[in-house]
């Protein structure tokens, strides 16, 4: 009885006491899983994706119903659901969520297994500039979501800005960035999806009245609630709906090579050069604005090679990709009136327009200017074949960049509409048109799309985002890891920012060292920066370069557990770097991003401010950490104060983690997926763990879906006397796997082991008392399962 009463208390705290006194309920209708509200100022019609996912949507009196979505992918399923009548209300009931529409005072509310989520305060409103929906929260409510922000983890309390907009030199403070979503996630692990393109805001309670409201100009007043088990499930349920990552190419896992900006084909070939003399890992060249102009204006729209300093292109590319180095283009969605192709768009209808037909064109920082319309099928084809042209040369990255779009006057028109109703779309439909061209023409291939601005769901066309022109200077650091965190959550997972920092000429080499050693445990290792202060290691003093090829070499030994971790995000959506709240519900912890899990087994602590010596741990309860670097264990639950060195950041294994990592390599081209060691991180509390490692060949899309992998899986069992190691693969209908070759280290054995056997064959190790290891070299053909046993006493 008494949780009775809590659940009847709970509901009334969502419902609040603000209703809608001009919204009186008329009928209803039910058909095929979909529940129709008629009222008297319009109509709801509430469809269950799944017993996960359901979606709303007020169309008002005189419109139609748009079923057009640009987030969302996933169809409605057949769900199990029943509708509940009584004489107060209607509950639209699945297995999972639920909705009841109460009829008076009008009120539509929503549960998961019978506990209160979230409800409509005053539902839909139009006011005399904006269209609103309006839901109460619960006061403790901690706030996700709004896109890429520098706000702290929790933005409850902001009116953010949904309009795409580059913040050139931010630090640790930026409301408005080149990436919004309307998006609401709540520490009580759900989320409220906005289902309309158009430019607004998101009212996160601003007024301290408990109020989320969404606020548009136009568009569909559509919504999805989607709710999850744990903070994993809601994104895989989320990305279910809005569409999963596609695998990028294990190269872009590697180093890049890339600067504001490269002059000619001589300073990209002997910069590349550079990484190969001083031994540096390297796998692409990322190639600025001047491969298509001499100078920073009056060029852009060219896209072409300018032949004085570029020239013989093609033969650059062949001798890059010779040398394992992939070449990567910026492009831009502006065409300048001084450019070669102003007069070949204009014949071919490619820009966007003004009022009488005649292209739309505006001054901005690199010129006179008009915008290609991609939503023309001319603009779409037109721009497609300058991709499909510099990819039969060889080219195979797009680096999409200003697509917010940077400048975009409201009165501008594209086909579809005004630029304020696609703005926030344009990104993600850039990354979308080239997504497909690659799927027409080179079906085969992972591209490599690399942009600043995007939308909802932009994730699926393989969008690799970035953070923007970031500061050169420890605040703007210290901002990144937030932004990377709270962008995994909604969708993104490969966020990541310009490593070094971008904007200024701050040469400062501890933050430049700090910010690279980050890096390694971020999605994207790729250093960019104004040419002020160099961007690559190659051309830093000695000492820092050391420090920076350290980490580099880092980052490629762990490459065969990045990629499963690639493979786990085209899977269930889930991020690479994950806050520390997806496992540890201390109160705290709701807040913080110092710290965070890189995959399932890695706890990293990057050093934010100079001159750190020391830093506060926290260690996530149930269970033990251990110092990557030495060792050393830590209970899990406790804070504790670490040392800091200097040519390294704090990071920790699980106990049980199965980590597996590579030889030294020069680039990723060197890799062999057959040949690795295996890291088994000993710890008697750990009974039971697993862990696995996906492999491919790297290149081919959709390699998953055709059965061209393996899957191995690495299982323990321990006891008092014994570990028990099981290693076992589920290998693709169109795969041929090969005989693996393993070091299996095992560590924090603290006694040398009594035998080592592999079935009930003893097998040779080393074992190391000092660093307290055990070395088992194995030869495994996958098409067995392979058993060890490690006899302890």
């Amino acid at each position: 009885m008494k949780n009775y009463i809590i659940i009847i208390f709970l509901f009334a705290s969502l419902l609040g006491f603000s209703q809608n006194p001009n919204r009186t309920f008329e009928s209803f209708t039910y058909d095929n899983n979909v529940l129709e509200i008629k009222v008297n100022d319009g109509a709801y019609k509430i469809t269950p994706y799944s017993e996960n996912i359901v979606e709303t949507t007020f169309i008002p009196n005189g419109e139609n119903f748009n079923e057009n979505s640009h987030a969302v992918v996933l169809k409605p399923q057949h769900v199990k659901s029943e509708l509940l009548k009584s004489d107060a209300s209607y509950e639209l009931k699945t297995t999972g969520i639920s909705v009841t529409v109460q009829k008076k005072p009008f009120q539509i509310s929503y549960s998961y297994r019978g506990k209160p989520i979230i409800s409509e305060k005053m539902g839909y409103v139009k006011n005399d500039s904006l269209e609103t929906i309006q839901f109460n929260l619960e006061k403790d409510e901690i706030i996700y979501g709004g896109g890429a922000r520098a706000l702290g983890m929790n933005r409850r309390g902001h009116r953010l800005q949904l309009y795409n907009r580059a913040h050139y030199g931010y630090e640790t403070h930026s409301e408005l960035m080149n990436y919004t979503m309307p998006i609401m996630m709540s520490s009580n692990q759900y989320m409220v999806h906005f289902d309309n393109a158009p430019i607004g805001f998101l009212d996160l309670d601003s007024k301290k009245d408990n109020t989320l409201t969404y606020e548009t100009i136009s568009g569909r007043k559509t919504y999805q609630v989607i709710v999850g088990d744990s903070w994993t499930d809601l994104i895989d349920n989320y990305t279910d709906l809005t569409g999963k990552q596609p695998m990028p190419p294990r190269w872009a896992l590697g180093n890049f090579s890339s600067r504001f900006g490269y002059h000619s084909q001589k300073e990209v070939a002997a910069t590349v050069q550079k990484f190969r003399d001083e031994r540096i890992p390297l796998d692409a060249v990322i190639i600025d604005i001047f491969w298509f102009g001499k100078d920073i204006k009056g060029h852009m729209g060219n896209l072409e090679f300018l032949k004085d300093s570029f020239p013989n292109p093609t033969q650059m590319i062949k001798d890059l990709k010779a040398d394992h180095v992939n070449t990567i283009l910026v492009t831009e969605p502006f065409i300048l009136t001084t450019s070669k192709r102003w007069q070949e768009v204009v014949d071919k209808d490619v820009m966007a327009k003004d009022s009488v037909g005649n292209p739309y064109t505006f001054d901005f920082y690199f010129g006179n200017t008009g915008l290609i319309d991609i939503y023309n099928p001319k603009g779409k084809t037109w721009f497609w074949d300058i991709y499909k042209g510099l990819a039969e040369m060889g080219v195979t990255g797009v680096w999409g960049d200003l697509g917010e779009p940077e400048v975009h006057p409201s009165k501008l028109l594209h086909a579809t509409g005004t630029a304020d109703e696609v703005h926030n779309i344009y990104g993600h439909d850039w990354a979308g048109l080239i997504a497909e061209g690659y799927k027409a023409d080179f079906p085969n291939e992972r591209p490599f799309i690399l942009m600043r601005a995007g939308y909802s769901g932009s994730q699926r066309f393989g969008m690799i985002p970035w953070s923007g022109d970031v500061n050169r200077t420890w605040g703007g650091l210290q901002s990144q890891p937030e932004i990377a965190l709270q962008m995994g959550m909604q969708g993104l997972g490969y966020m990541h920012s310009d490593l070094g920092g971008f904007a200024g000429d701050n040469q400062d080499a501890e933050l430049y060292t700090r910010w690279l050693q980050y890096g390694v445990f971020q999605p994207i290792y790729r250093p960019h920066a104004q040419e002020e202060v160099p961007a690559e290691l190659v051309f830093w003093d000695a000492k820092t370069m050391a420090m920076a090829k350290k980490s580099i070499e880092l980052r490629y030994r762990l490459l065969p557990y990045n990629y499963n971790l690639s493979f786990q995000n085209h899977k269930k959506g889930t991020p690479l770097m994950r806050p520390l709240f997806f496992e540890d519900d201390s109160e705290a912890l709701k807040t913080e991003a110092s710290e965070y899990f890189w995959g399932d087994d890695f706890l990293i602590a990057p050093i934010l401010k100079s001159q750190v010596t020391e830093k506060e741990i926290y260690f996530p309860k149930n269970g033990n950490w251990f110092d990557f670097y030495t060792n050393e264990k830590f209970e899990g639950g406790k804070r504790v104060t670490v040392k800091v060195a200097e040519d390294q950041i704090p990071t920790f294994v699980r106990g049980g983690a199965f980590i597996p990592m590579a030889k030294p390599m020069q680039s990723t081209k060197d890799y062999d997926g057959n040949t690795f060691e295996l890291h088994y991180y000993y710890d008697a509390s750990v009974l039971e763990s697993e862990g696995q490692l996906y492999n491919d060949d790297g290149l081919t899309a959709d390699a998953y879906e055709k059965g061209h992998y393996e899957l191995m899986v690495f299982s323990s069992k321990v006891s008092a006397k014994e570990i028990e190691i099981e290693l076992s693969t589920d290998i693709g209908s169109d795969y041929q796997s090969q005989t693996k070759s393993i070091e299996l280290v095992l560590q924090n054995i603290s006694v040398k082991p009594k035998s080592v056997k592999i079935g009930r064959k003893k097998t040779d190790f080393t074992y190391n008392k000092d660093q307290k290891t055990t070395t088992i070299p194995l030869k495994w053909n996958t098409s067995k399962e392979l058993k060890l046993n490690i006899k302890l006493k």
